[in-house]
């Protein structure tokens, strides 16, 4: 087994990326606004939002293939960008893999990886070692005498990521990486992608729009709306906390139900809903297709109209006594089919939202709510 050398090789503070006041601007547009973000080692952070959000831009601004107009980026603890400092992109210690993978046709796997390593190590003895070591990390061992056509997307995709790696940077970042892989393809190399980032103790970070990646790769998600950060958190936190109705919507299926909250609890067509927190008045409950529980049963008030068969799992949707029609996720067996009548309930408590225009009001700036308009 070839020797993999150590991704970093000194001590530095716990913070890789720090990120404050950062605004860029278009003629049009406002990409980037005011953003604040603090990076730690070993993590990986993905910017999730629908496009045009500003995901690419900062990700571009840490790249230092964008120029701030205000704010400051440092890197390992080295300002790179703001604040009077400007350091162009090959001297970040900045590894990017790019949506295209941007791997030189002419050249073979061998030298597609080494090419990232500074010129002069290109010529050392070391070099061989180096590269085949980083192969071996990413799964490609004895595949360096290939060119990029003869791999496979999944492949290439490996071998964009050595290049990355190969000079040990301290920051991995990933535009869209998964973006040009079919479906049954995707799940696979973004599982491998996260082991060879974990196992080289990669800092690493990704823009992606869509939310199951986000959640399934991430340590952190950053969902943004009109150049801002609309919540920095972990995927389960993201998922079960939403910060407000539109990440709720953004992020998993939600449906949502309006009602009256008396004491944490809601009146509806569901049953009665408990809340996680308390909140009174006119409301919206975030209601996820998982959270809903449904028992076959001839008297019941509601009726199954319609299934969705995944093989894994299934989506119920169910016609309640008030017309409206609620999705229930369930396991691949049930014994409940369209034109069945059943029970509902949800047992577990949810995450509400005042309605617009109660006496609770509602957040004033919805940028997340405006991206997706």
């Amino acid at each position: 087994m070839h020797e993999v050398l150590p991704f970093r090789r000194e001590p530095a503070p716990d913070t890789v990326i720090r990120v404050a006041g950062l605004t860029r601007a278009f003629p049009d547009v406002v990409a980037v606004d005011n953003v604040d973000l603090d990076i730690h080692r070993g993590r990986t952070l993905a910017l999730l939002g629908p496009s045009g959000c500003g995901k690419t831009t900062l990700l571009r601004l840490l790249a230092g293939f964008e120029t701030p107009d205000a704010g400051t980026v440092e890197i390992d603890g080295r300002p790179v960008a703001g604040g009077g400092a400007w350091v162009p992109p090959d001297q970040r210690r900045v590894g990017m893999v790019f949506q295209d993978y941007a791997l030189f046709p002419h050249l073979d796997v061998t030298r597609n990886v080494a090419f990232g390593l500074p010129r002069k190590q290109r010529r050392r003895a070391g070099r061989n070692a180096r590269v085949a070591g980083i192969l071996e990390l990413v799964g490609l061992s004895g595949l360096g005498h290939r060119f990029p056509h003869e791999l496979s997307g999944g492949q290439q995709q490996r071998v964009a990521l050595a290049r990355a790696l190969a000079p040990g940077p301290a920051v991995i970042l990933l535009d869209e990486p998964f973006s040009n892989l079919d479906a049954g393809l995707r799940a696979q190399v973004r599982g491998d992608i996260q082991a060879i980032l974990a196992q080289a103790g990669a800092t690493a970070v990704f823009v992606t729009h869509d939310q199951e990646e986000a959640l399934a790769v991430a340590d952190e998600v950053a969902v943004m709306g009109d150049g801002r950060i609309v919540q920095l958190a972990a995927p389960e936190a993201l998922y079960h906390a939403p910060a407000d109705r539109a990440v709720a919507a953004f992020v998993g299926e939600a449906d949502f139900v309006h009602g009256r909250s008396r004491a944490g609890v809601v009146d509806s067509d569901l049953g009665p809903l408990w809340l996680s927190e308390p909140l009174d008045g006119p409301v919206e409950v975030l209601v996820r297709p998982e959270d809903v529980h449904l028992a076959k049963d001839p008297a019941g008030l509601a009726q199954v109209v319609g299934r969705e068969f995944y093989g894994h799992d299934q989506m119920l949707f169910v016609r309640l006594p008030g017309g409206r029609l609620a999705r229930a996720r369930l396991g691949p067996v049930t014994d409940l089919a369209p034109g069945d009548r059943c029970r509902v309930s949800v047992p577990r408590t949810l995450r509400a939202f005042p309605c617009p225009g109660s006496d609770q009001g509602v957040p004033q700036a919805d940028p997340l709510r405006n991206a997706l308009a």
